[in-house]
């Protein structure tokens, strides 16, 4: 195994969005793990990736994102897993983290073999991300308790196309070594 970054995936989010009322329970779910997952990843010094959407504002960093997202109405699911100074953060606009975002570069750049993908939505963003990774040559881990679904249905098939058709570990959270 080579060396790995564990990516975030759109958790910095306001959740004012069609779906939301789906998302926000499996995202309340989702975060107790991702929280320890991100502590246990520091502590042995992997680099912690956020990947998020822009939400259209093309002048958005990742500091307004974070600031717009505490002051929403859903800061309780953002504040124990904001970024920490040592994070680093990658704006996407599309579903996938490697969509014309600077990700690839990124990660060659510190050697990362090996990409831990949490956050959400487990049939959108994360098997798209997954896939990409995947078409990399970048080991896939999923953690299965980490990461948020809108439909179970497509969140049980897609982790098992990743695990299947992409050779991803899907693993739970507390048991992703480094």
């Amino acid at each position: 195994m080579g060396r790995t970054a564990v990516v975030v995936i759109d958790m910095i989010n306001t959740y004012e969005h069609d779906d939301a009322h789906l998302l926000l329970p499996t995202a309340e779910a989702a975060v107790p793990a991702i929280v320890r997952l991100l502590e246990r990843a520091r502590e042995s010094g992997v680099p912690v990736i956020y990947a998020n959407d822009n939400f259209g504002q093309w002048r958005s960093h990742h500091g307004e994102l974070l600031e717009t997202a505490l002051a929403g109405p859903h800061a309780d699911l953002v504040r124990p897993l904001s970024p920490d100074k040592d994070s680093l953060f990658v704006v996407k606009a599309r579903h996938s983290i490697f969509f014309e975002t600077p990700l690839s570069y990124l990660l060659r750049q510190q050697g990362i073999e090996r990409v831990v993908l949490c956050g959400q939505v487990t049939e959108q963003c994360i098997l798209y991300s997954a896939l990409d990774a995947h078409i990399r040559h970048l080991e896939v881990t999923v953690p299965r308790d980490a990461v948020a679904h809108i439909h179970e249905d497509l969140a049980d098939a897609a982790l098992r196309m990743m695990e299947r058709n992409m050779g991803a570990d899907i693993a739970v959270a507390d048991e992703i070594r480094f």
